[in-house]
């Protein structure tokens, strides 16, 4: 089975995705077709998805007649930055839409853009290759034209409707309606179209279908104006949650998309502009102060300081030079770079990002399921209480002129489109806060369980500690640091390495012991200006029959005697994160439990959980045998989370809640994680777990707010207090304030 994706292009309401992508599940030659409204793109999983696509466009059309699929790999050159080929089209919420440009081109790797002012490039920083700041030059007026043409007829029909009342005030009726039909065929002709449409493909419970019915019903109970007021204030809601939902969607992607649109090339010694994507490995690009860096790659010539920040949420900015490696996305803030390139723009961490990003946004949490599946059997519900509402107490109070206009306000509100949209945009902007702080998450469903993780366990070594061992201490003088890095210099175990880096950072003048023994599992014998030195552990001191003070201390001691005589020693440590005891803090006060799960010695790990705070290890463990005991902690104390960097957690990773990985680990620890922690900081455990919590619980507020509007005016309804008017806000005003707040995430500090 092949997984292939494409970008959708037409397809404005949430809903419609929801059914389009149940019709391409009921393909037999489809495994899984997952279409993401937030993300614009199809991701198919067939043995030929290429080969299908005629057949899936087929399918998809009897849904949506105006939704194209096109290859992902940019084949189909979208419209021009002119504006010529304008791409309208019928929503099936009832308006006409238009193509979301600044989307589209977010997501096309062709990189198909012109760039009408040579000038601009000048004097462009910190964000000068971004998409976000093309689209601001170049579809500006675009937008605003396009925004200016959806406005006419819904401020005609507005100023109109005002006549309408005026005329209706005054008890003229036949001039009343005839304002308010022209006012209704101005505001509601492609409602009506489409509904007309839609019905000729039976899709009778659609919702221009019932707009329309509900608008026309109103008309022949008497209700002229309230049917062009529910007409007019529909078209207004829809148009406020179309650029909600549009400005939202490229909020988030301004947030993780950071991939150029241009590099600066140095040929020779002339510097010129290619696009990003024709980019090859070994090229040396020039990077500016205030420019992004475009691609990974390694410092051929200067030196300056960087804020990788977008990158891994780091704020403090790091020094690079020459040879050093730089990362694509983040930004050069003082001085001139000439960068070689060492992976093309497809392989950089920044289209990695992007890619994660969107695969993410492609993993549908729990409640993104059954709001779907909810959403299949919510309309029918409300329309067939419509039905009943409209007939039962007509027959018994014989007012059927109240009860059918009261079932009429229950078809405004039988769309479920608030709910179907806002909870997976608010899992999307949970993903890209993420992302901004260098969290990764590999989707809604990690998210999702990562908000109901009650235990955090993490590994010593490299996710606590840096796993860089240094000497902490030394006792006995630095002439002991000098003699034992003479005996140590050959070796290249990690604890002899350290001690050598830390004389030489001393400046200190190694020499050449006469003879040198090492002593397997115990350490070194050496002669140097003719007097035997020892330098090793307690069992070497002690086999040779030497006398010493014993103490307990966190990490590795070298013991050192001369001429049988103990000198003192040399206190070797991995060094414990900054900030790792404010982050197992946070977790605590925030009700997470925390443990240590480590394959390193009790002792030692003991002291390192002492120090940030951890009061449950298990330390000397084999691979399986953290597995076993991560089950019977899960038993024990629920949803656990293993927070790893070694190629030894992957096991562990796949088999917690959540497996989280450190950016900084092995790469096969990052491929079984759930999410990746880029900055390889504890900080990030807390920080993930409140955002997915906070996302999660913007999610059910929605759905909760949602249905409880709806709810309460139904009710309002059967009490005798119906208004259109106010159904009108139980759908599309609800909307609105869902996606709103769906993005809230994405300001939260």
């Amino acid at each position: 089975m092949v997984k292939k994706v494409y970008l959708v292009e037409n397809l404005d309401c949430a809903n419609c995705a929801s059914k389009v992508e149940a019709a391409l599940n009921a393909l037999p030659e489809v495994q899984e077709a997952v279409l993401t409204y937030a993300t614009m793109q199809l991701r198919i999983t067939a043995e030929d998805p290429d080969a299908l696509l005629p057949k899936l466009q087929e399918i998809a059309q009897k849904v949506e007649p105006e939704v194209e699929f096109y290859p992902r790999d940019g084949a189909h050159t979208h419209h021009s930055h002119s504006g010529e080929h304008e791409h309208h089209h019928d929503c099936c919420c009832g308006h006409e839409h238009h193509h979301d440009h600044e989307h589209e081109h977010c997501h096309d790797h062709a990189h198909d853009h012109h760039h009408d002012d040579d000038h601009e490039h000048e004097h462009e920083h910190h964000h000068n290759h971004e998409h976000t700041h093309e689209h601001s030059h170049d579809h500006g007026h675009e937008h605003g034209g396009e925004e200016s043409e959806d406005l006419k007829p819904i401020l005609v029909g507005a100023v109109l409707f005002v006549v309408g009342l005026v005329l209706d005030h005054f008890g003229l009726k036949w001039p009343t309606l005839g304002v308010c039909l022209v006012a209704y065929v101005l505001l509601g002709r492609e409602v009506i179209v489409t509904a007309v449409k839609n019905l000729a493909r039976g899709q009778m419970l659609d919702e221009n279908f019932l707009m329309a019915l509900a608008s026309i019903g109103a008309f022949f109970t008497g209700s002229f104006t309230e049917a062009v007021g529910v007409m007019l204030f529909y078209r207004v809601g829809e148009y406020f949650e179309d650029r909600a939902v549009a400005r939202s969607r490229s909020q988030i992607m301004e947030a993780v998309d950071l991939r150029p649109e241009v590099v600066q090339l140095v040929d020779g010694e002339t510097v010129r502009e290619i696009p990003a994507g024709e980019a090859k490995i070994g090229d040396i690009v020039l990077v500016r102060p205030g420019d992004r860096i475009p691609l990974d790659g390694i410092v051929v010539s200067g030196s300056s300081r960087v804020d990788t920040a977008p990158i891994t949420g780091e704020p403090v900015p790091v020094s690079v030079a020459e040879g050093d490696s730089v990362v694509s996305g983040c930004v050069n803030t003082t001085g001139q770079l000439t960068v070689r390139v060492e992976k093309s723009l497809s392989e950089s961490m920044v289209t990695r990002i992007l890619d994660s990003v969107e695969n993410a946004a492609a993993s549908k949490p729990k409640i993104d399921r059954f709001i779907t599946r909810f959403a299949r059997v919510y309309t029918p519900i409300v329309v067939g209480a419509a039905v009943l509402t409209a007939i039962i107490p007509s027959l018994i109070t014989g007012d059927w002129g109240k009860w059918v206009y009261t079932a009429l306000t229950f078809l405004v509100m039988s769309c479920p489109c608030a709910l179907v949209l806002s909870v997976p945009l608010a899992f999307f902007a949970g993903i890209g806060a993420g992302s901004k702080r260098g969290i990764l998450f590999k989707g809604g469903q990690s998210m999702e369980a990562m908000s109901k993780i009650k235990a955090v366990i993490m590994d010593k070594t490299g996710t606590i500690t840096k796993g860089d061992f240094t000497v902490q201490k030394i006792v006995g003088g630095d002439e002991l640091l000098e003699l034992c890095a003479d005996c140590e210099q050959q070796s290249t175990h990690p604890i002899a390495e350290s001690i050598v880096a830390a004389a030489k950072a001393r400046n200190m003048e190694l020499r050449r012991p006469e003879e040198l023994e090492e002593l397997a599992g115990r350490g070194i014998r050496a002669k140097l200006d003719g007097k035997e030195i020892l330098c090793g552990n307690e069992r070497l001191l002690t086999e040779q029959g030497v006398t010493f003070p014993k103490s307990r201390e966190y990490g590795t001691k070298v013991l050192m005697a001369v001429d049988g005589t103990y000198q003192g020693y040399l206190l070797i440590a991995d060094t414990i994160k900054t900030g790792a005891e404010n982050a197992v803090r946070a977790l605590r006060d925030s009700g997470i439990e925390t443990v240590m799960l480590t394959g390193d010695a009790e002792e030692s790990a003991k002291a390192v959980a002492g120090a940030v705070g951890i009061r449950e290890v298990h330390a000397g463990l084999l691979p399986q045998q953290k597995l076993a005991r991560l089950q019977s902690i899960r038993e024990t104390k629920g949803a656990a989370m293993f927070v790893g960097d070694g190629i030894n957690d992957a096991p562990v990773l796949a088999g917690a809640d959540v497996g989280a990985a450190m950016g900084s680990g092995a790469d096969a620890a990052i491929e079984a994680a759930d999410v990746v922690f880029m900055t390889s900081d504890v900080a990030a455990v807390p920080q993930a777990l409140r955002i997915s919590r906070q996302t999660a619980r913007i999610a059910w507020q929605n759905v909760v707010f949602a249905l409880a509007v709806k709810l309460a005016v139904m009710i309002l309804g059967l009490c005798g207090y119906a208004s259109m008017w106010l159904a009108v806000i139980a759908d599309s005003g609800v909307a609105l304030l869902c996606v709103l707040n769906s993005i809230r995430i994405l300001y939260k500090k």
